[in-house]
């Protein structure tokens, strides 16, 4: 069954960016959809996912929200994120138990991609306009494509620390990333806040709602506090200003882009970039070089990206990674 396959792939990735826990689970799940047990009949319908889907972390999103809710019984003991302690050979089972326990209830996200807004990209973004020149340091226009809940269009407000102890950003923020950079030493861009945020995402994930929260809250890894903890204050700033993300795609989304005297306006995006479909990647670069074209001395254009390859740089505008 592909799906053993994929699983075993994805727990040798876990174990590479650090959560022992899903590495472990998802070798015992491969397991048991070897020997046709509870969690093959939970994907059934699934079997022949293409890998880029995610069907193993679709599936243990839809366990952890469980977990969070408070429904998942004794299998909390487990979770990190909830006060328990990962251990595998009583893990393993009580997951494989609530799976044949409570088979439907866990297929109801099974259709649903995961979607983390992860909160530490927020380093790549600020990283990039503080090696901006000074004559690009205006007022910034933030506009990120693919943004999920859009948290990083808050990233004005986070508190960044550099290795060397340097502090940027905001003052007793509750989103604390540090160490946010390493390398070249970065100066401070005094006074650094968006005049202008805004995202787009196809399927946007309301911060404001209980259901949204707890969707972000569910994809992230049970064993990595801290980007639990990074969430959880990144959500804490968004009750008192909520990201503005538009339902669109992206190409959609920058067709509607200008560029304005005055202003460095910024195309941010993170991780994104490989979802798009073929025909959507490039109308959008498209796009994105027709920005270029346009752009000027008094109103430049900064595209700033944070994705697994590395895209061409133009002669109209930079790419930073």
């Amino acid at each position: 069954m592909r799906a053993a396959e994929a699983f075993r792939q994805q727990g040798e990735a876990c174990a590479a960016l650090g959560s022992r826990m899903y590495a472990e689970l998802l070798y015992g799940l491969a397991h048991d959809i070897d020997r046709h047990g509870p969690t093959r009949r939970v994907l059934s319908g699934h079997e022949d996912d293409p890998g880029p889907s995610g069907l193993a972390l679709r599936l243990l999103g839809s366990v952890h929200r469980l977990v969070l809710e408070r429904r998942a019984g004794g299998l909390a003991a487990y979770y990190p994120s909830v006060g328990g302690h990962w251990n595998a050979p009583h893990g393993v089972p009580a997951f494989v138990a609530l799976l044949d326990r409570d088979r439907e209830t866990v297929r109801q996200w099974l259709d649903r991609p995961p979607q983390t807004n992860e909160v530490g990209r927020a380093t790549a973004l600020m990283g990039g306009l503080l090696h901006l020149p000074p004559r690009l340091r205006g007022p910034v226009r933030l506009f990120e494509i693919g943004c999920s809940a859009g948290l990083n269009l808050l990233a004005d407000r986070f508190s960044y620390v550099d290795t060397t102890g340097n502090r940027f950003g905001a003052d007793h923020s509750p989103v604390h990333l540090r160490p946010a950079w390493r390398g070249d030493h970065l100066t401070p861009w005094p006074g650094l806040a968006f005049a202008e945020a805004v995202g787009c995402d196809l399927n946007p994930i309301e911060v404001i709602t209980t259901e949204g929260r707890l969707a972000l809250t569910a994809y992230v890894w049970p064993d990595q506090r801290n980007r639990l903890e990074r969430l959880r204050g990144a959500l804490e700033l968004s009750r008192a200003s909520p990201p503005a993300v538009r339902r669109q795609g992206a190409a959609d989304f920058l067709e509607q882009l200008d560029l304005q005297d005055g202003a460095t306006t910024v195309l941010w995006h993170s991780v994104m970039w490989q979802y798009l479909p073929t025909e959507e990647q490039e109308r959008a670069a498209g796009v994105i070089e027709a920005l270029g074209e346009r752009a000027t001395d008094t109103a430049p254009l900064v595209h700033l990206v944070l994705e697994p390859t590395r895209r061409k740089r133009t002669r109209h505008h930079e790419f930073l990674a």
